[in-house]
């Protein structure tokens, strides 16, 4: 949430950090409603949900998350919250696409964050109307996870109908969407997840399911087109030898590690060989919300939802998603009470 603008007399029921830390430092509070700016709208936000990004921020984990987003030695936005789903409460000077009344979504983590309240205001740009055809709880599992998962397949990709995909993660969040999106596309998808969500997998539209568990797809001889990793981790050796001549290989996600090898290999392998590899830094952005928008009232995505969690323990839900075994997103409501 912008804690810098003008706000009223009223109050809001939110999670609040002062310190980085664990989920434990996590605490309901009442505090100031904010009021919407020229160009900006006052959501009542109806349900949130929990992304890698906000236990990233919470943990200031890595350090440089400190440099990048602002608060060397306490967090410059203290309501967590990228994802969120609600009702459009009033509407500052010029704002021309939303109207009291309406029902929208969106990813406001360039906004300042804080879907983890009653209230936010954010810039017009960063909200779609909501989908029709789903609920607030299904809508705001979408944003962040569905971009990131959209930008990584189809701009960092190049995906195109008939490759040979592989989504190493396909149970979490962006992976869930991930495996949902290339098959949209028209690709050939093989999902990596665990024992407990190869049915899972197969039940979104994976056209083979590969349990880690007990096989290794760096290893079984199999090229792809393309390979997304939402999750997980294997060396930038153990991808190389996944890909076909001439394909594709972007990091989404999974451990530090395979993160900032991305990000520092990639583009070296890149330079010395047919293969690309790099890791993704996903941007919120409208108009791919608007593509994302479409596939949902279309019937070819759907959010999974493992768990929901109503506002006063977030905690909770943070610490779960922290434990990296969450089956798609988990979603927080708005139902709270201060203790």
């Amino acid at each position: 949430m912008n804690t810098d603008n003008k706000t009223s007399r009223a109050k809001m029921k939110a999670i609040v950090y002062h310190n980085y830390g664990s989920p434990d430092v996590l605490k309901l509070e009442e505090v100031a409603r904010p009021a919407p700016g020229e160009g900006e709208v006052l959501v009542k936000v109806h349900a949130a949900s929990v992304n890698a990004a906000d236990i990233h921020l919470l943990k200031a984990d890595p350090f440089v998350i400190r440099l990048m987003v602002g608060g060397l030695f306490h967090p410059k936005y203290k309501i967590l919250g990228a994802d969120m789903a609600g009702q459009v409460e009033a509407v500052g000077q010029n704002v021309k696409q939303f109207q009291p009344g309406g029902a929208v979504f969106g990813d406001i983590s360039a906004c300042g964050w804080g879907a983890f309240g009653e209230y936010v205001c954010v810039r017009e740009n960063a909200l779609v109307l909501k989908p029709t055809n789903i609920t607030f709880e299904e809508a705001a599992a979408v944003p962040l996870a569905a971009v990131t998962a959209l930008q990584g397949l189809r701009d960092r990709g190049q995906i195109k109908p008939g490759q040979k995909v592989l989504i190493n993660g396909a149970s979490g969040g962006v992976g869930s969407f991930a495996l949902q999106i290339a098959r949209s596309f028209g690709a050939e998808v093989t999902a990596v997840c665990s024992t407990r969500n190869v049915d899972m997998a197969r039940a979104m539209g994976a056209d083979h399911v590969i349990d880690y568990t007990r096989a290794d797809f760096t290893r079984n001889g199999q090229g792809y087109d393309l390979i997304l990793a939402a999750n997980g981790y294997h060396s930038l050796s153990d991808y190389k030898r996944a890909l076909s001549p001439g394909g594709i290989y972007v990091c989404a996600g999974g451990s530090m590690v395979q993160v900032f090898q991305g990000m520092l290999l990639g583009p070296w392998i890149s330079r010395s060989g047919n293969i690309k590899m790099s890791t993704l830094a996903a941007a919120p952005n409208q108009k791919d919300l608007v593509f994302i928008k479409a596939l949902i009232e279309a019937g070819k995505l759907k959010a999974v939802i493992d768990r929901r969690y109503p506002l006063n323990e977030a905690a909770e839900a943070l610490g779960y998603v922290n434990e990296g075994h969450a089956r798609g997103k988990v979603v927080i409501t708005m139902e709270a009470q201060l203790s």
